[in-house]
């Protein structure tokens, strides 16, 4: 029975952090470039039980089968399926259709550069002519970090991430991509870092000027799941409970006769 709470203990805790997982999605569900995270759940490696001195086997150890403690958390993964456009018209918002990832010059807490990976494409220009994201960080291109001419009256960037201030090609975006997104650290809810191992591609994703990329969460989705979640989360207080009760009259009531 002291197992049965174990099991249900083992099922609550697991349900506890899908539901977190799912909110933290609904709650970035209008963020631009946010990708949907979801979980696997496993069993615990089964353990070999054994009946220990006991008088009916002459005091000696028997094995008597396996059994399995209960549910655990496989991994946290992102899904990175591609979100919907959405037309702003905005000059410097851009939008990835495809494979890949914006390069951005970054600084942590540290104050140490480093280079972090987005799909959030919603920048601007800034006062000194960088293109930067609403962190100030910087839009990497092939020659450093973008910078655009503060006079200039139009600016042009095409699906190939060239840049052009009118009518003068200024640099090209880097658009890159990675043979494994297991070597992708989520650092901010739209930010990236690399692992040791990772590998870099170039991106096959095109770019949509005056777009933005919505997250790809589906609400409702993520709603009726929440409402399973809630459901077995409370099937597993219930089994507490009935063991609960059980021990208590094991204690209570049998042990009086």
């Amino acid at each position: 029975m002291v197992r049965g709470l174990y099991t249900a203990y083992t099922g609550m805790a697991n349900e506890q952090k899908r539901l977190d997982i799912i909110a933290n999605n609904l709650a970035n569900s209008a963020t631009v470039g946010y990708k949907e995270e979801n979980v696997t759940s496993q069993s615990f490696d089964s353990l070999l039980t054994i009946k220990m001195r006991d008088s009916s086997e002459a005091y000696n150890n028997r094995p008597i089968g396996r059994m399995s403690p209960g549910v655990k958390l496989g991994e946290v993964y992102t899904n990175y399926g591609q979100g919907s456009l959405r037309q702003t018209g905005n000059t410097y918002d851009l939008a990835l259709e495809g494979n890949g990832f914006f390069r951005v010059s970054s600084t942590d807490n540290q104050g140490n550069d480093r280079i972090s990976y987005t799909r959030n494409g919603s920048f601007t220009m800034a006062r000194d002519g960088y293109v930067v994201d609403s962190e100030g960080n910087h839009l990497m291109g092939e020659s450093g970090e973008v910078m655009v001419p503060v006079d200039a009256a139009e600016v042009v960037i095409d699906e190939m991430g060239n840049i052009y201030a009118d009518g003068t090609y200024i640099d090209q975006i880097q658009v890159v991509d990675f043979e494994d997104y297991d070597y992708l650290i989520k650092t901010d809810d739209t930010m990236y870092q690399t692992l040791d191992g990772a590998v870099e591609l170039t991106g096959s994703a095109s770019i949509k000027q005056g777009f933005t990329e919505q997250s790809n969460v589906n609400a409702v989705a993520e709603m009726v799941e929440m409402i399973s979640i809630t459901r077995a989360y409370e099937a597993n207080q219930k089994v507490i409970q009935s063991v609960d009760k059980t021990l208590d009259l094991a204690a209570n009531a049998v042990g009086k006769v």
